[in-house]
């Protein structure tokens, strides 16, 4: 028995099980059961299985009855729990859990088109359409069209729980993902990407910081003069009211983020992963400050460097993930850019094959994250982003030290 378990450990770390002709099964294995679960959850959330006591919903449509309040000539009411959860109500039915809205208005703006169309349309229509977007960039990224790339990004865990919380994480992790693509090549593209996340202003945070170490000042400037755009134009749409109100109600939210009415064990950050093993909020904060600093200066380091395209995006996107005290198990979306610019990366020269298993202890890891952590008491989704930004600094230091003799008197410059 112990010789199984030690050639299974050798086999596991050294990652040759992890073949494309297993990933692709193993995806097509995984698919089948996310779908079978998700359309039984569907069929019982309506009450197609089993009558319901009350109606229940999803995130959307706190989403859908902003949007709707906004085409009703009424934004800022988005920002009035009473006349928001009304709206709610008027598209899900009474009785429903209220579902806050702490976005600001032009996130509003967006959906105030799409509220025109009916709720469940309106729904397919919003998550359709970014699932494309996200696939789009992913498998660019990836540099990988083939099937067995796009069976493993749709097979992602994170993907369903998206889905089934009518999130916007695919659009988030999209336009991160395409403007770590294009900062090199096409900086004012990339540029308007970042600043478009001025929808989810904190996703953004690390973004000044690397883009001016980095010295992409068109990139930079874009992403100001598109941040702006956007607020002038929801300003000009809803009045500075509506802004008003929105800073009002997003000053007040923390309370509801520290008190545990979302679940600690779907936090990805050091602070929910603080509170969920039982600090104190001050504690907690105060643990989510120094990962901050801390994935703050690996980003400062990597991008002053200029280190490879590959490198420098896997420890954006994983260093925002640990860095951000508000991100939830859906944002591990985010994690997925930095996955797929590591394994990217990964074809550049030869790396050790255990971080392959990593990666997929980490995929695995996903199908009820939050469900894990709350059983142990162990913040599943805080070790993942904190193992993709571990791998993404390693990567980094690896490259420096590649480097580090070409960049000698009289070396050659190194070629990317």
């Amino acid at each position: 028995m112990a010789a199984v378990l030690v050639r299974l450990i050798a086999q596991l770390s050294s990652g040759d099980w992890l073949t494309r002709p297993r990933v692709k099964a193993y995806a097509v294995i995984l698919l089948t059961i996310e779908v079978a679960i998700f359309s039984f959850l569907v069929a019982g959330t309506h009450g197609w299985i089993v009558p319901l006591d009350q109606p229940t919903t999803t995130d959307f449509v706190s989403f859908y009855a902003a949007g709707a309040l906004a085409d009703a000539g009424s934004p800022a009411l988005a920002y009035n729990q009473a006349a928001h959860l009304a709206a709610e109500e008027a598209v899900a039915g009474r009785g429903i859990q209220y579902q806050f809205f702490n976005y600001p208005p032009v996130y509003q703006a967006l959906f105030m088109p799409i509220a025109r169309l009916p709720y469940l349309v309106a729904f397919v229509v919003f998550e359709a359409t970014t699932l494309l977007f996200y696939l789009a960039v992913t498998r660019r990224l990836l540099g990988d069209f083939g099937s067995t790339a796009v069976l493993a990004l749709i097979a992602f865990p994170q993907v369903w729980w998206n889905i089934g919380l009518g999130q916007n994480a695919f659009l988030t992790a999209a336009l991160f993902g395409a403007a770590t693509l294009f900062i090199d090549r096409r900086p004012v593209l990339a540029g308007i990407c970042f600043g478009a996340l001025c929808y989810k202003p904190h996703f953004a945070l690390l973004v000044p910081l690397a883009l001016a170490l980095g010295g992409h000042w068109r990139a930079f400037i874009a992403a100001a003069c598109s941040a702006a755009a956007l607020i002038v134009l929801s300003a000009a749409l809803f009045s500075v009211e509506t802004w008003r109100a929105f800073i009002a109600a997003a000053g007040a939210s923390h309370s509801m983020y520290e008190s545990g009415r979302i679940l600690f064990g779907g936090f990805v950050s050091p602070f929910g992963a603080m509170r969920l093993m039982g600090a104190g909020v001050g504690a907690s904060y105060a643990v989510q400050a120094g990962f901050t600093l801390v994935a703050g200066c690996v980003v400062a380091i990597v991008w002053r460097r200029r280190l490879s395209l590959p490198v420098r995006a896997a420890v954006l996107a994983s260093a925002t993930l640990v860095a951000v005290p508000l991100s939830l198990l859906y944002d591990m979306m985010l994690g997925a850019v930095a996955a797929c610019w590591l394994l990217r990366d990964a074809d550049r020269r030869a790396l050790p094959a255990w971080e392959k298993t990593v990666l997929a202890l980490i995929y695995a890891a996903m199908l009820d994250s939050r469900g894990l952590a709350e059983q142990l008491s162990l913040p599943v989704n805080t070790i993942a982003a904190l193992a993709l930004l571990t791998m993404a600094a390693r990567r980094a230091w690896l490259e420096l030290e590649w480097v580090r003799p070409l960049r000698q008197p009289g070396a050659a410059a190194p070629t990317r």
